[in-house]
Formats: C-alpha cells, structure tokens, sequence
C-alpha cells in the first residue's frame, strides 16, 4: 500500500516535539534521521566492529538539525495535515525550544521502503556500562558476561533509543536502582524504559501511554525480549486515575508534560520513592526544580547531554 510521507526539517532538540506531535496527528510511524544521533553512532564502539555504514548524503544536514518523516494513509488531507504540522512546530518557541528550518515537505512512497529505509545505519549501540540495545534484526552476542541486551523495533515509530533524553533515564535507572523495586514508566513510547527496568531487577512494571499506537509498540518490542515477563502495559493519561503505591516512577516526557505529573508521583510513590525525570531542555530545569520541590520532592541528582537534563528526585 503506497503512504504519503511528510518529512520535517526540524532542530535536534526538537525532536521529541515534534515526534509527539506527528503521532498526536495520527502518524502510521515515524522515522528519524538525527545528525546527532548519527555522530554518536559514528564515535561509539559498534561504529567498527558491526560493520556500521552508512551514506553520507543521508545525514546532508547541520549537526544541530533532524529530518522526522511521518506516515499516513492516502485517504488522508496530507494538505491539512502539512499546515497543521507546520503551525503546531512554529509554536515550539513558545516552550522554549528551537523549531529549526521548520520545512515541511510530502511525498508518495512504497510501504515497504519506510520500515526498512533506516536499517542501514542503525546497528547494535552500547547506551550505558551495562546497557546495550540491538535491532531485531541484527545479530548480536554479548561482549561482556554482565551485558544486558535490549531488543527493539523502531519501525513504528520512537526512533532507536539512542536520543539523550532516553540515554539519561536507563543511566539513572542503572545508577538507582538495586533490584526487586515496583516501577511505573509513564509515557513509555518504545516501552524501551520498561525493557531496561526488568533486565536490571524490577519485581513489577507498569507501563503507561496515552497513545494506543505507543502501547501497541511497546507490547511488541516487551515480546522481542523473552527475559521481560513481568510489565503489564495499558493506555492511561499519565497517572490519572492511579493509586496503587510503587518504588519508582520513570518518565522521559517534556517538561510541560512533566508539570501535572509530579503531584500525581508523589501520590503514588512509597515513602523515599524515586522519581525519575527526563526530556527537560535546560531552559525548563530551574521551573521543574521549582515545582518538585513544591510537591515534596528532594532532588539527589541531575543529568546532562547536551540542552537536556534529567533529574533523579525523592520524595520525602
């Protein structure tokens, strides 16, 4: 079945943004061609010793920017749908992000060429010490005895889980945690977070997204990784509507989503539970700092790549 394709020239940190709202419009799936990520891919170990290649003309771009192409059916105003992307990028600089060149572009592709296009550069990557996350389709064996391989899928969407924000929350879940907590991971997107909390420990794991096509994709990568069988993954607005109590709450969301789930952590979390948060751009972090600790929440640490930071928090 042939799809219109909408590609978005965009900046790097936009790209989560931008992402969410190309999912909020209905997207069929996403790819990502981040000229950060690849530069990062470029100087990690796997670069070698994978056989990493990749064509330089696809990544023809700034270091600072991304191109994020969207999917949708050709019953669809792709018309409609082009202005609105347009409109809702544009107003990113009201939140304190770079909307970049914000070129919209559309185009009328085979099915089969996105789910595939990327496969080229996108090889096994270690994320953290511990923590090495693989294509399913590549092949892959443990270099060290106490690796831990993560499986994914990105062909819906939620790109390869090598973007700062996510390689902030697995550091900090890997930092923090000690085995047999209770987690919550709130919009967990490729249920990447969920995958990484079961490797290392976690008794139990629940996972929450608003979007059912984000379930749908982390029930699939959970099922690539035959060692997860304990996270139970539902559609849910944040923690609306939860009260059952847990050692850690894990969200790599923006910071304005955030903002209306830290009381809603701190009503779920055990006394000195951990909340971990990640996708803040520097901009936002003395406002979350603000609010955290207006929620009862000591900060015990933060994080940084680049513009983002993550924050490691417990409440008191």
């Amino acid at each position: 079945m042939d799809l219109n394709e909408i590609s978005i020239l965009t900046s790097h940190e936009a790209v989560e943004a931008v992402s969410n709202i190309l999912m909020e419009l209905n997207a069929s799936g996403l790819q990502i061609k981040d000229k950060n990520d690849y530069e990062v891919l470029k100087k990690g170990p796997s670069w070698g010793q994978y056989g990493l290649t990749s064509d330089e003309t696809d990544f023809d771009m700034d270091i600072n920017e991304a191109v994020i192409s969207a999917y949708f059916t050709v019953d669809e105003d792709i018309e409609s749908i082009m202005t609105k992307v347009h409109e809702k990028v544009a107003e990113l600089s009201n939140f304190g992000l770079n909307p970049g060149k914000n070129q919209v572009t559309k185009n009328l592709v085979k099915e089969e060429d996105w789910s595939t296009s990327w496969e080229k550069y996108y090889k096994p990557e270690r994320i953290t010490r511990y923590l090495t996350i693989v294509p399913v389709w590549e092949d892959y064996e443990e270099i060290n005895y106490n690796e831990l391989i993560i499986k994914l899928d990105p062909g819906m969407a939620f790109g390869t889980g090598t973007h700062p924000t996510t390689i902030l929350a697995l550091r900090a879940l890997e930092s923090y945690m000690r085995g047999n907590e209770t987690v919550y991971d709130v919009g967990t997107g490729s249920g990447v977070l969920s995958i990484a909390a079961s490797l290392m420990g976690a008794k139990s794991i629940s996972a929450y997204d608003l979007d059912q096509i984000a379930v749908n994709s982390a029930a699939k990568n959970i099922a690539l990784n035959p060692k997860v069988d304990n996270v139970e993954i539902a559609s849910n607005n944040l923690l609306a509507g939860i009260d059952s109590k847990v050692d850690i709450v894990v969200a790599n969301i923006l910071a304005e989503i955030i903002e209306p789930l830290v009381p809603q952590a701190n009503h779920v979390l055990n006394s000195g539970g951990l909340f971990i948060t990640s996708g803040i751009i520097a901009d936002k972090l003395e406002k979350i700092e603000q609010i955290l600790n207006d929620n009862d929440f000591d900060i015990v640490e933060e994080l940084s790549m680049k513009d983002w930071r993550s924050i490691i928090a417990v409440k008191r």
